[in-house]
C-alpha cells in the first residue's frame, strides 16, 4: 500500500507510463511481457496503486526509449521520434513474411484499398 504523501507522485508516474504505452501502441499485456511483470502489475502502476521499483523504471524507460529522468518527470520530454513498431505490428509483419509472395501482394493490395477508402471517407479531425 502507498502512503498518502507518495500517492500523487505514483499517480502522475502511472499517467506518464499509460500515455507512453498508448503512444507506442502497446497493450498493458505487451508492456508487462516486455518488462517481465504481470499485466495486473502494469494496471496497478498506471493507476498509481503500486510503487514502481527503480529496476522496473529502467526497464520501462528502455522499452519506450526515454530516459528514467523523463519517465519520472524530472527532465522535459525529448522530442518524440517516430515511434517504433508495437509488438503487435512486429508479429503481423512476421506473419506477412511467412506468406508466399503472391499472398503478400494480395494482403498489401487489401491494405492499399482500405487506406484509399479511408482517405475518401475521412472527415477533418477534431481536437
Amino acid at each position: 500500500m502507498i502512503h498518502a504523501e507518495s500517492r500523487a507522485y505514483f499517480k502522475a508516474l502511472g499517467a506518464r507510463i499509460c500515455q507512453l504505452r498508448k503512444a507506442r501502441g502497446f497493450t498493458q499485456a505487451e508492456l508487462a511481457r516486455a518488462i517481465r511483470v504481470s499485466q495486473q502489475a502494469v494496471f496497478a502502476y498506471e493507476l498509481g496503486e503500486r510503487r514502481v521499483s527503480v529496476l522496473v523504471l529502467a526497464k520501462i524507460a528502455r522499452v519506450f526509449s526515454v530516459s528514467v529522468e523523463e519517465l519520472v518527470g524530472i527532465a522535459p520530454p525529448t522530442r518524440a521520434a517516430k515511434s517504433r513498431l508495437s509488438p503487435r505490428a512486429i508479429r503481423n509483419a512476421e506473419r506477412l513474411q511467412a506468406l508466399s509472395k503472391t499472398q503478400q501482394r494480395f494482403v498489401v493490395r487489401i491494405i492499399d484499398t482500405l487506406e484509399q477508402s479511408g482517405r475518401r471517407s475521412a472527415s477533418p479531425p477534431s481536437c
